[in-house]
């Protein structure tokens, strides 16, 4: 979870740094292209967790 947090907190990060400075839009695409694989490992990890429990 921390990892997705600090991946969430830089994609923020740049995303702000590329809207605001002009000329470093790509730091924008960066910010979210970080943001989609953030959660996309979120998602996987938990689709694992998620089968190896037993139900109840």
């Amino acid at each position: 979870m921390a990892l997705f947090l600090l991946l969430v907190l830089v994609a923020v990060a740049l995303g702000i740094i590329g809207s605001v400075a002009k000329g470093l839009g790509y730091l924008l695409l960066i910010g979210i292209a970080l943001f989609v694989v953030a959660l996309a490992f979120v998602v996987v990890r938990g689709s694992r967790r998620a089968g190896r429990r037993p139900l109840r």
